[in-house]
């Protein structure tokens, strides 16, 4: 596939197992909200890889939300998907799951994190543009092109773009 063909968000959706460690936890048994947020940005980065056929650096991270705890023991999904595509950038959404073992998987946490596609001499490079071709991507997208908005407000007032 020609490294500028359009893509398919299925094509690079990325999806992680972790198991919560006792050196993943604080004192009260949960895991550390920085191991997740780890977690999160190593599955946004493979799959904004995978899309943009090159490395990709991550740039921000937006929306992130944590909704239940994650514990000791607990099994963690990580779940990360295309949603949107800039010139040189992607966002990611990324959905956390926990679960025990024989328990219901429960939704803990999502993130969007913005990656830039870079050459190896780190430049920004453009990436292939994204096919949306249901519902929920089509909604995915549109929310992602509100938040890209808001970014870049305030990217610009610190005087930072993203392309």
């Amino acid at each position: 596939m020609p490294d500028n063909a359009a893509r398919h968000p299925n094509l690079s959706h990325t999806v992680m197992t972790e198991l919560v460690l006792p050196q993943h936890t604080n004192a009260y048994g949960t895991c550390f909200g920085g191991t997740i947020l780890s977690w999160v940005d190593i599955a946004a980065g493979v799959c904004a890889g995978r899309h943009a056929g090159t490395t990709a650096v991550t740039v921000a991270f937006d929306d992130v939300h944590f909704i239940l705890p994650i514990r000791l023991g607990d099994i963690v999904n990580i779940s990360a998907r295309v949603c949107h595509v800039g010139r040189t950038s992607m966002e990611i959404r990324v959905d956390v799951w926990r679960e025990r073992y024989g328990g219901p998987r429960e939704h803990a946490n999502t993130a969007y994190v913005v990656f830039v596609a870079v050459d190896s001499d780190g430049k920004p490079v453009a990436v292939p543009p994204l096919i949306i071709d249901n519902d929920v991507d089509r909604g995915s997208f549109a929310e992602s092109s509100e938040r890209r908005v808001v970014r870049m407000t305030k990217a610009q007032r610190v005087g930072k773009t993203e392309a």
